[in-house]
């Protein structure tokens, strides 16, 4: 069996609980939202965990929502599922990050009072 034949049992049950914590954070739907330096503003933006930025439509404050239809086909709302929280990253203060409840019932990611938005790029047409 070896010299260290408890080792192989005790690195697949570390194994398993390390793969079980990450699918169930992957299943909850956790949305992380950091600071990232930009250079061109000279200042720091909110971004997503992979590093997508994020806005905010500066008409929209509280819980009033008026990017629907067309408007979110284009600024995709940043949305996390039932039940979970919106996660802060670096630079991010956890208080400022909460949720709004959007028209059609689905919970949209805010900070600082303000719902947070994607930018859905489409190919330039010729």
């Amino acid at each position: 069996m070896g010299r260290y034949p408890k080792v192989r049992p005790l690195l697949l049950v570390l194994g398993a609980v390390v793969a079980i914590g990450v699918a169930l954070v992957a299943a909850s739907g956790a949305v992380t939202v950091k600071a990232a330096r930009n250079a061109s503003l000279h200042a720091s933006i909110l971004v997503t965990r992979d590093g997508m930025t994020l806005y905010h439509l500066t008409a929209e404050h509280g819980t009033k929502v008026s990017c629907t239809g067309a408007c979110a086909s284009r600024w995709p709302p940043l949305l996390v599922p039932a039940g979970a929280v919106p996660v802060a990253g670096n630079g991010i203060l956890k208080s400022k990050l909460g949720t709004i409840v959007r028209p059609d019932g689905r919970r949209q990611v805010t900070y600082g009072g303000f719902a947070l938005y994607r930018l859905l790029r489409r190919p330039q047409g010729g």
